[in-house]
């Protein structure tokens, strides 16, 4: 054989071992996809309680701001394709209009959207504030990240802590809670050339799912966040932020706007598929602004990465002879008496209750369980979904807010 036969087979050998991990991830998702199929269709009816869910998404971007090219119109659909009943815009300043009052806000397609604001304040802290305000000026060289939370509050607002990975200083107060996963964070983690490739083999048919690939449990700030819960001093409540742009990929425009040629790998509508906050208002009440503001602000609320299983009907409640809370709620303990707390899903998965950040209690295949506590502290729960494989023996599939047994 010639010696650049030789060589063409060898290296055409060294390619196809190369590509070797991706076909088989390929292979992995394939899988992935058809066990989520399975586990939806196992979804137990919805159980009739006092609660409605409503799931939506927070930290979104449009082309306001100048770090996107994301039209008002793609939201839209891209929430309404969803089945999403509200958005929360977090719009960048601008020196030029008030995007906090330019963005979308109202009902738009039977999707409630609230406005608001992302503001960057000195060490390295980005707040979140709906409806959103217009930040300090450049000559307001004396502001702090405690001077807008308290400002914020004082208005009635809502303020959570973005990116709480970067905070320098944790002595803030008064804010509501904190983005305990943003998704954007976690995208920073991958390897692009591992994506660059796993996206050869896998885009055209598993584009969603890829994220299955990258998806890590925010260990780091969930520890921070159960250590705000357990001082006592403060309450701060757990949201996902989608940190959507829809501006990673290629496009071609004319001189008008209009697209000719247009790739993108973030559109608005994957990334609202991947991660969600659900919201429990009790039945009979409407969906409006002030209602979503209350509940988020209660912590009547949970998190879950609805791409892996739909986790509407997910509940957390906590029960004595005398009253009955969800998470959110301070609950008493009763003089000789314990707080039953109650956890369920509509498919099978692994519970694990935490007390003030440790593990308390570890449930394996149970659509539901009770744990009687007799004793005072901040109590939360996060499933798991160990029958998909990776990452999801690892990274929770729900994170729900505390109760807080007093």
């Amino acid at each position: 054989m010639k010696r650049w036969k030789k060589v063409s087979l060898a290296l055409l050998a060294v390619l196809i071992l190369s590509q070797t991990p991706f076909i088989y991830r390929r292979y992995r998702l394939g899988r992935l996809h058809a066990a989520i199929e399975s586990l939806n269709a196992q979804r137990a009816a919805a159980h009739d309680d006092a609660y409605t869910d409503y799931k939506g998404v927070l930290h979104v971007h449009s082309m306001l701001g100048g770090h996107s090219n994301g039209r008002f119109e793609d939201i839209v659909q891209a929430a309404h394709a969803n089945n999403l009943a509200f958005v929360v815009m977090t719009e960048h300043p601008s020196a030029y209009v008030n995007t906090a009052e330019a963005t979308l806000k109202g009902s738009h397609d039977g999707v409630l959207f609230l406005n608001g604001s992302e503001i960057s304040a000195p060490g390295e802290v980005r707040l979140l504030v709906v409806p959103g305000i217009e930040p300090p000026g450049p000559d307001s060289n004396s502001f702090t990240a405690q001077d807008i939370i308290t400002q914020a509050t004082r208005e009635g607002r809502l303020v959570f802590v973005a990116y709480p990975e970067q905070v320098r200083d944790w002595q803030l107060s008064g804010f509501d809670g904190m983005e305990v996963y943003n998704l954007y964070t976690n995208s920073q983690r991958v390897s692009y050339s591992r994506l660059f490739f796993d996206g050869l083999w896998s885009y055209w048919s598993y584009p969603e799912l890829l994220f299955a690939t990258i998806y890590e449990k925010p260990a780091a700030n969930l520890k921070r966040w159960d250590e705000i819960n357990a001082g006592g001093n403060r309450r701060a409540v757990a949201v996902a932020g989608n940190d959507a742009h829809a501006n990673v990929g290629l496009s071609l425009r004319q001189l008008t706007g209009q697209p000719i040629l247009e790739l993108k790998l973030d559109p608005y509508e994957r990334s609202f598929r991947l991660v969600r906050n659900h919201v429990l208002l009790e039945k009979g009440q409407t969906l409006d602004a002030e209602s979503l503001t209350s509940a988020l602000r209660q912590g009547h609320s949970f998190i879950a990465f609805d791409l892996f299983g739909d986790a509407g009907g997910f509940r957390f409640s906590a029960e004595t002879t005398s009253e009955k809370k969800i998470m959110g709620d301070e609950i008493t303990l009763p003089p000789g008496g314990g707080v039953r707390l109650t956890a369920s899903v509509p498919v099978k998965g692994r519970l694990v209750f935490f007390k003030n950040g440790q593990v308390a209690h570890e449930e394996r295949d149970a659509a539901r369980k009770e744990l009687l506590v007799n004793e005072p502290g901040v109590y939360r729960v996060e499933i798991y979904l160990d029958q998909l494989g990776r990452p999801l023996d690892a990274a929770p599939w729900i994170i729900s807010n505390p109760i807080y047994v007093r």
